[in-house]
């Protein structure tokens, strides 16, 4: 008879919990999950080991008298209709860990390496007006409307506005699934964005299961948290900008205006034309989603909160629909320095190479487990 483990009921059920996970999500690997939760059985070593898997929870934890209470490693901006969901994910949790060890990694590279205080971190105040912020981030980063509407899609905007906040020596990680694992998608649902603030080594991720209009406001979000000095993880709600948190309102406003500078909306705005079509137009204009258009046409006064409200609501129907017919893959060469940073994983091979970080340890951080896999990578980098 194999041995039983004492494990309290309430962990067990905690573990699923914390996953989002149901009974039934996870009755075919576990048909005795409900004996299990009630106390009527307990599970052997091996099955807690495997139910450990599937929940993504620590092993360990399981032997604990109560569930313990997770906090988020950096401030909490988010905020929820359905207060039950604010508790964070495993793969929030895990995401924002992963984040934590390459920024750590790239703060010790970048100071052995004589690199600068990044000018953005901390060069704004909560009492900077939204125009004259945006303005700022604006010319730091070389990205104004003349160069976005240069790109021909979303992505290619995107990518611009990640390449430039790069260049001034911010890491921007942008992926919809923990680490490498395809099985453990993100949810923009629980978060959009977070910043994790440095002087040195700055970071920025994006949940990259978001739209990609999506992810561009996400981005100037997460940038002007940045350059108010602060971390924030964030969930911003584009109907709801007038947010409770001063802080959070400010970026909100200073994204915005980053986006979709005001003077210039007055002057594209025909309130005569059909509104659907206006959006689409204005969106492919200043390469941002139609919500984002949808609110500054609201913030300039052109509609009235009734109409507002009712426009957003369809229009968020449309652009969800259109998010789960979004389909995945690419090249991993080509995304993997995306998800991680072009400017990290660029500095973690090269490193690596010049002997400054063992493989194991580059493997890690960047995601992989093959010698062959980093030399692919580091040709496609242009660092080989």
């Amino acid at each position: 008879m194999p041995t039983r483990v004492n494990v309290a009921p309430e962990m067990l059920r905690w573990a699923r919990e914390r996953a989002r996970l149901s009974i039934g999500d996870l009755a075919k690997g576990f048909p005795m999950l409900i004996q299990w939760e009630s106390g009527s059985v307990k599970p052997t070593m091996r099955q807690l080991e495997s139910y450990a898997q599937a929940t993504y929870t620590p092993i360990g934890l399981f032997f604990l008298p109560s569930p313990p209470e997770e906090t988020l490693p950096v401030p909490d901006f988010r905020t929820f209709r359905d207060e039950r969901n604010r508790n964070p994910t495993p793969n929030l949790l895990d995401t924002i860990y992963a984040c934590e060890q390459r920024q750590e990694w790239y703060r010790e590279f970048a100071e052995s390496h004589g690199y600068r205080p990044v000018s953005v971190v901390g060069s704004m105040q909560l009492a900077t007006t939204a125009e004259a912020a945006a303005n700022s981030l604006r010319d730091s980063l070389g990205f104004g409307l003349e160069i976005r509407s240069e790109f021909a899609t979303w992505a290619e905007a995107l990518r611009g506005l990640t390449d430039h906040a790069e260049r001034q020596g911010i890491l921007v990680m942008t992926s919809g699934i923990v680490g490498s694992n395809t099985h453990r998608k993100l949810d923009p649902r629980e978060f959009r964005g977070f910043s994790l603030a440095d002087p040195i080594a700055p970071l920025i991720f994006i949940n990259g299961a978001d739209t990609k209009a999506a992810q561009i406001f996400t981005l100037a979000h997460e940038l002007a948290h940045i350059s108010l000095g602060g971390s924030a993880i964030s969930n911003q709600d584009l109907a709801h900008m007038a947010n409770d948190n001063r802080t959070e309102r400010w970026c909100n406003e200073v994204a915005a205006e980053l986006l979709i500078p005001m003077a210039s909306l007055r002057l594209e705005f025909v309130p005569s034309r059909n509104l659907t079509m206006e959006l689409q137009r204005l969106a492919r204009l200043y390469k941002v989603s139609t919500l984002v258009a949808l609110r500054r046409i609201f913030d300039a006064g052109f509609l009235q909160e009734r109409q507002f409200n009712r426009a957003f609501e369809e229009e968020l129907e449309r652009v969800l629909a259109l998010m789960n017919r979004q389909s995945g893959g690419g090249n991993f060469y080509t995304t993997l320095p995306v998800r991680v940073s072009r400017r990290f994983a660029r500095s973690v091979v090269a490193d690596t190479l010049e002997g400054g970080t063992l493989y194991r340890d580059a493997f890690r951080l960047l995601g992989f487990k093959k010698t062959s896999t980093f030399e692919q990578l580091s040709e496609s980098l242009g660092v080989a």
